[in-house]
């Protein structure tokens, strides 16, 4: 509507002044050299917006023939770039599809026109790893290697396919080019945790721990699992290599940690084989005043004999409270086998049977059996064991 009224007053203005314009016509007069030139004011004007309409369709034509003359020059590169770009589709949704040889055909293809070529050589890479195609796949990441800002990406795809391929010894030699730090990113933090556990290089793991922890790679319980793990191999492996290195080992523990059981086993086990037995009883009792765990309940058969009295007194004080503790029965068991006590032992090993049934206790509770002259509830114990 207000469109309307505008051309409207357009209109009616054109009528009121289109008098005065006829009536007055104006006049233009142009001279250059012997040429001159006399006309109306509109006529001139008519002639200048000509003129420039003229100019600008000629600017226009100049200006697509040049356009047509430098896009036919370079034709055959924009062909490739397009072709590149299809090809580089093509291996994307293979790769979605894991259909690896056509992702492999498609990302080569896509390489060396395209616009990222290391995104398609690392595709590609990953293509033939799926194939098990390892001298393409190494082909691959070296030609991504070339390619600017690429190096610890391929480094890290390189640790990977070699960690899968079980070459540990090659993929630490990438994995240190890492040089892996608190500053590193979460994957090259994962590779190296999962190459350490398959090296069983336990010193490495023991410094990748605070890393771990800092960044929040595990959680809670599989860091403390990890911990747990990480420690007792290296106390073991201590234990093997001496009495100074075990010490030393056990004084880079904390306290808290000296107090955990599986590493207070590990420990006793150690002192026992450098002939510090009463050492490790007396680390052992003292642990056991407040309750009996599953690693000690493990070892102290291994390291008690039938004369340390004082340690089993101390055992049989949570006789009542661990009455449904297979592994406290079972150790109860073993030790009163060493005073030849085999009625307690039979006991014993029943309530195992009972509580965590398997092959090896129905099998030392036939025996005690056998040893009793019970010979009817030896064979079915064996028949128990037979079953399992």
């Amino acid at each position: 509507m207000i469109k309307a009224l505008i051309f409207l007053g357009i209109i009616l203005i054109g009528l009121c002044i289109s008098p005065w314009i006829v009536g007055n016509t104006g006049y233009v007069y142009i001279a250059a050299g012997d040429y001159q030139l006399e006309t109306s004011l509109v006529f001139g004007i008519i002639m200048l917006i000509v003129f420039y309409a003229l100019f600008q369709v000629l600017e226009w034509l100049v200006i697509t023939v040049i356009n047509l003359l430098l896009r036919s020059r370079f034709i055959p590169q924009h062909w490739r770039r397009r072709s590149a770009k299809k090809h580089t589709l093509i291996g994307a949704l293979a790769i979605a599809e894991e259909d690896w040889p056509a992702a492999e055909r498609a990302m080569i293809k896509g390489a060396d026109n395209g616009e990222l070529p290391a995104l398609n050589l690392l595709a590609a890479a990953r293509a033939a790893q799926h194939q098990n195609k390892i001298a393409e796949r190494d082909q691959y990441l070296a030609r991504a290697e070339a390619q600017p800002m690429t190096a610890n990406a391929v480094a890290t795809t390189r640790t990977r396919y070699l960690l899968k391929q079980g070459e540990l010894a090659l993929a630490r030699a990438e994995l240190d080019k890492l040089a892996p730090t608190s500053k590193s990113k979460a994957p090259v933090l994962k590779l190296a945790l999962e190459l350490y556990r398959a090296q069983q290089d336990w010193e490495a793991l023991k410094l990748l721990l605070p890393i771990l922890k800092k960044r929040q790679i595990l959680d809670d319980a599989k860091l403390t699992a990890l911990s747990v793990e990480t420690h007792c191999a290296l106390l073991k492996a201590a234990s093997l290599k001496g009495e100074d290195a075990l010490e030393q080992c056990w004084q880079w523990l904390s306290r808290d940690e000296r107090n955990q059981s599986e590493f207070l086993a590990i420990y006793a086990m150690g002192l026992c084989r450098f002939n510090r037995k009463d050492q490790a009883l007396k680390l052992l009792s003292k642990k056991l005043r407040s309750s009996p765990e599953s690693a000690l309940l493990e070892v102290i058969p291994q390291i008690v004999t039938a004369h340390d009295e004082e340690i089993r007194k101390q055992l049989l004080k949570h006789e009542i409270t661990h009455e449904n503790n297979a592994d406290y029965q079972k150790c109860l068991a073993l030790l009163y086998q060493q005073t030849r006590d085999m009625k307690e032992a039979k006991t014993c090993w029943q309530n195992v049977c009972r509580l965590a049934p398997s092959k090896d206790s129905w099998l030392a509770l036939a025996r005690i059996q056998e040893q009793l002259g019970e010979q009817g509830n030896a064979n079915q114990s064996y028949r128990q064991a037979v079953n399992l």
